[in-house]
């Protein structure tokens, strides 16, 4: 019997650093607002983001490729598949998989292709290849890689895209083992009752590409984000009881870094200690896509997890889609 485990995570993010005190003083200056309650709740103290014109989303991930290989001594020729997920694609003709599949050298009998699925879709990228793997014995080895430049999109009249976003890139290696570990379940839960709230364009690409609509930023509408919770409890419990796990079993909860107070929450409902909870959202700010793994691979590198221990990944999309995913490392 085959399973997928994750064999290898890296991460790239720009150098430039950014603390709390250029955003308090951007919007005490700017709209005589004092931003600092907001930063405390998300959890901000810097950020990580483009500042050159040669950086964007594709070379961030295309770095991170290039790092997760050489961790892993592996090359572009061993992968069988390449997914790409942002929802900041540098191009859409062509696929900034191709492009990472260029970059790496990878064999042109590897899949490529983009995937979005907002903030979630690294999560949701690596359970549909770990399920395709399942499915598809030719399929051995695959490269996830999530990068969101969230800084190009954020308006500087919004604390809370502005003043909470980084720029950043995960990518992660599965591979097809006899071992028993690696992907265990996943569990989703949708309602589009937020899909008016956050939009890019604003008004859509089709107005924005005909000069009739608004299309340099993130459209962001006041919203209640709690409302993804009591669904997220319910989630989190359901997969683990399928699994014959408790909340204690679990060593690290890598969970969207979007805001400090809903990871609080969660972990206050589900009464998680907090020697199992990764968090990063201080150092890196909100990355998007790859925010879980930053997580993750942040837990390794402190050795808050080995090999055989088990992780549960939690995000949320814009509108709302969320997704929790069990491994066993």
């Amino acid at each position: 019997m085959s399973y997928i485990r994750i064999k290898n995570v890296a991460i790239y993010h720009p150098e430039k650093s950014v603390s709390n005190d250029f955003y308090l003083k951007h919007f005490q200056e700017k709209k005589g607002k004092n931003i600092q309650n907001f930063l405390n709740v998300m959890g901000r103290k810097e950020r990580y983001l483009i500042d050159n014109d040669e950086e964007n989303g594709l070379t961030m991930g295309i770095e991170a490729a290039r790092r997760v290989l050489q961790k892993a001594n592996l090359s572009g020729k061993d992968m069988d598949m390449i997914v790409f997920s942002t929802q900041i694609p540098e191009t859409t003709y062509p696929t900034n998989a191709v492009l990472v599949h260029q970059a790496i050298e990878a064999n042109n009998h590897t899949i490529v292709l983009d995937s979005n699925a907002n903030c979630a879709g690294m999560s949701v990228a690596v359970d549909q290849a770990s399920r395709y793997m399942l499915s598809n014995p030719y399929v051995k080895k695959a490269l996830i890689v999530g990068s969101d430049y969230n800084s190009l999109l954020s308006s500087p009249d919004d604390e809370i895209t502005y003043a909470n976003y980084g720029d950043a890139a995960a990518a992660v290696i599965l591979e097809k083992t006899e071992e028993n570990t690696g992907f265990i379940d996943s569990i989703y839960y949708t309602d589009p009752m937020h899909q008016e709230f956050i939009n890019y364009p604003a008004n859509g690409l089709s107005k924005t590409l005909k000069g009739t609509g608004n299309g340099r930023y993130i459209k962001w509408l006041p919203f209640d984000a709690s409302d993804s919770l009591p669904p997220t409890y319910n989630m989190i419990n359901q997969i683990l009881e399928r699994n014959n796990l408790k909340v204690s079993d679990i060593k690290s909860y890598c969970f969207s870094q979007f805001a400090l107070g809903n990871i609080l929450k969660i972990q206050e409902n589900l009464k998680i200690e907090d020697k199992q909870i990764t968090y990063v959202g201080d150092r890196f700010g909100y990355t998007g896509t790859s925010s879980p793994f930053i997580a993750f691979h942040e837990a390794i590198e402190t050795d808050q997890i080995q090999r055989g221990d088990y992780v549960l990944f939690w995000t949320v999309g814009a509108g709302f889609e969320l997704i929790a995913i069990l491994f066993k490392y």
